[in-house]
């Protein structure tokens, strides 16, 4: 390292809720933020876009409303509907369901809360971190490409926000192995502009679950599926819909990527002790049952920033508050994790379904 060069104190990798609403919280603090992240700035422009459905929990919008925020216009998107129909493809039953989830284009709302990130915090778009290392100085030392570039930045701890494929992850907790679905959707023109939203089972393809949500004009039509076959699968279950009314003909965009599905409590993986953290799904922090993850992007991104804002330098200190901080997160899901054979067994479900 160079004398002169730019130390910052914390390096985020990846911009998705938990990195921008962390980076956002930590440079608000006063702190020297910067920030590496696969979008690119312009809503417009192609470039990586994470695929989900795009409806906010109940749990999110609380987790929202702790943070002072109110979801701007340009996020939403229409129709807001009220209720899920639910089927079960197998059994072939039906029911609809009253929830309270608000509809919004999952891009343009990562997009906004990078929006709020303070201008102090130095965030390069469509970058790709390629490498990293600490030095025996203490100082992290970050490879990143973009722009056609290789630079190099310099922080005093690392942040991994970088989602279900965490390379930070994997970097620093190579044996631990979280089970891992692949999530596919797609996007249909949907000329009948029919406001619905829907939930979809059926155990021969998946012990997951798959959604059908109207947005702006089009029907986003998705599941999960244990990673062996996903694509055949997915291909089955699009094929089984169409017998409920759904027209999946002529997709004009495929989107995936692996969501995680915690099952025990050591699956949640903090930190290392020494300077490097993870929040959100880089951390194993989302629901297993429902796959709702913003709520634990946004809260745990809280919590560390908090963590991270006074003085204290020693690592060790600051990882096991960061721990203790969330231990209320980690114990809901283990709740989930308890709840989810349940939820998922399709003879539970269809007793379920047939009585309520």
């Amino acid at each position: 390292m160079n004398e002169g060069e730019k130390i910052y104190d914390a390096a985020v990798v990846g911009l998705g809720p938990a990195g921008a609403t962390f980076a956002r919280l930590l440079a608000a603090a006063g702190k020297k933020v910067i920030a590496f992240d696969r979008k690119k700035s312009d809503p417009a422009e192609t470039g990586f876009r994470k695929p989900c459905g795009g409806l906010l929990a109940p749990d999110g919008q609380r987790s929202l409303t702790r943070l002072n925020l109110a979801l701007p216009n340009s996020v939403l998107a229409d129709p807001q509907l009220f209720s899920i129909r639910t089927i079960d493809l197998h059994s072939r039953q039906e029911r609809d369901y009253r929830r309270f989830y608000i509809n919004m284009d999952r891009h343009r709302f990562d997009l906004w809360l990078k929006s709020l990130i303070p201008g102090s915090a130095a965030i390069f778009h469509n970058a790709t971190v390629r490498t990293f290392s600490r030095g025996n100085d203490g100082i992290f030392r970050i490879k990143f490409y973009t722009e056609g570039k290789e630079q190099t930045a310099f922080a005093r701890t690392l942040v991994g926000a970088d989602g279900a494929s965490s390379a930070i992850r994997r970097e620093l907790f190579p044996q631990h192995k979280i089970r891992a679905y692949t999530a596919i959707q797609e996007w249909f023109a949907d000329k009948e502009n029919a406001p619905r939203h829907a939930c979809f089972f059926d155990d021969r393809l998946t012990d997951c679950y798959g959604w059908a949500v109207a947005k702006d004009g089009h029907l986003v039509f998705g599941a999960a599926f244990p990673q062996k076959n996903a694509a055949e699968s997915y291909a089955k279950l699009r094929e089984r819909a169409r017998e409920f009314g759904f027209h999946l003909e002529n997709p004009v965009r495929r989107e995936a990527c692996v969501v995680l599905r915690p099952e025990k409590l050591s699956d949640f993986a903090l930190g290392d002790g020494a300077g490097t953290f993870l929040v959100g799904e880089a951390a194993g922090l989302i629901s297993p049952s429902s796959l709702e993850g913003l709520s634990y992007a946004l809260d745990s991104a809280k919590i560390l920033a908090e963590t991270l804002a006074g003085d204290a330098t020693d690592f060790s200190v600051l990882q096991k508050k960061y721990s203790a901080g969330t231990r209320h997160l980690r114990l809901r899901l283990l709740c989930k994790i308890f709840k989810n054979p349940f939820m998922y067994n399709p003879a539970i479900r269809r007793v379920v379904m047939k009585l309520t």
